[in-house]
């Protein structure tokens, strides 16, 4: 099956690493008419009425300029001005999450770019002294490097890894098979998803799997496989898939991050989802694909 996760960066574009030093091919690049440019204030971005308005960069105001790279023939930039210009229209401008209905359809293809310019953005946006000794910080290669003006030390963007993971319980494919799901402490009743967390320094992301859902749940698992993974800048995770078989399935909740754990066979998840009572993760996400990579096809329904 196709996992719908994978929509989102199904045509990644060059990125030019090793041009974003050259300041005469970057200043090409920019005066070029065909360039295209996204505008960020802060972290946010104002839709037009036809989706993400991509300008030619003669038309876009100052700030600093963020190479994204190149694709189909087209330069693609970001221009990062003040937070402060959305005040004026603050129903318009918009963070990543709500720009990921404008995403949708043939507009999936800018997801790629919009994934690099928006994770960008939140790390300028965060990123305003240097760790080391609280000087000032400039940028450089084109948006990808920060340096320090007083100890010098270079910052370059991150990506914090989680694991999301859909652990199972019972003979594999059998119709008692069963999988675990939650409901986040602040989400509405019959909204679930799989588990998800951080890895933590000196950690194996297997043994964040397993770490996270006894934290969460108490439920203790065994093998845990890889999946798959999905860029997720909000603001700096990259999602990492994992299946996971448990060993018990006495669930213990103790983590007031999750209200809710439930075991799931697959006719209860499809009658649950039909009548509305389930309500799954939406079809750009990894947890929907391993939702439905277990169950075996689609599923109705997502938020």
């Amino acid at each position: 099956m196709t996992f719908p996760h994978l929509s989102l960066v199904a045509d990644p574009h060059d990125r030019q690493g090793l041009l974003r030093t050259d300041d005469a091919w970057l200043q090409e690049r920019w005066e070029d008419p065909a360039s295209r440019v996204l505008v960020i204030a802060g972290t946010r971005v104002r839709p037009g009425d036809g989706g993400l308005e991509w300008l030619p960069s003669a038309d876009v105001p100052d700030g600093l300029r963020v190479l994204l790279g190149d694709r189909d023939g087209t330069t693609w930039w970001a221009v990062i001005v003040p937070g402060e210009v959305a005040k004026a229209e603050p129903d318009r401008w918009l963070p990543l999450r709500g720009l990921l209905p404008h995403l949708g359809g043939d507009a999936v293809r800018q997801a790629p770019l919009v994934f690099h310019a928006m994770g960008l953005a939140e790390w300028h946006w965060a990123t305003r002294h240097c760790p080391r000794c609280g000087g000032t910080l400039v940028a450089r290669a084109a948006g990808h490097e920060l340096v320090c003006t007083q100890c010098g030390k270079p910052q370059f963007p991150r990506s914090d890894p989680a694991v999301i993971m859909l652990i199972a319980a019972g003979e594999p494919g059998s119709p008692d098979e069963r999988c675990l799901l939650g409901r986040g402490a602040s989400w509405p009743e019959g909204r679930f998803s799989t588990l998800a967390g951080f890895c933590e320094p000196g950690e194996t992301l297997e043994d964040a799997v397993r770490r996270e859902v006894l934290e969460e749940t108490g439920v203790v698992v065994g093998e845990v496989t890889y999946f798959g993974n999905q860029p997720w800048p909000l603001p700096a995770s990259l999602m990492i898939g994992f299946h996971g078989r448990a060993v018990g399935e006495e669930i213990r909740l103790e983590d007031a991050d999750v209200e809710e754990a439930e075991w799931f066979t697959r006719e209860q998840m499809r009658s649950r989802a039909e009548e509305g009572s389930l309500v799954l993760p939406g079809g750009v996400s990894i947890s929907r694909s391993l939702i439905e990579d277990w169950y075996g096809g689609t599923l109705p329904g997502s938020w």
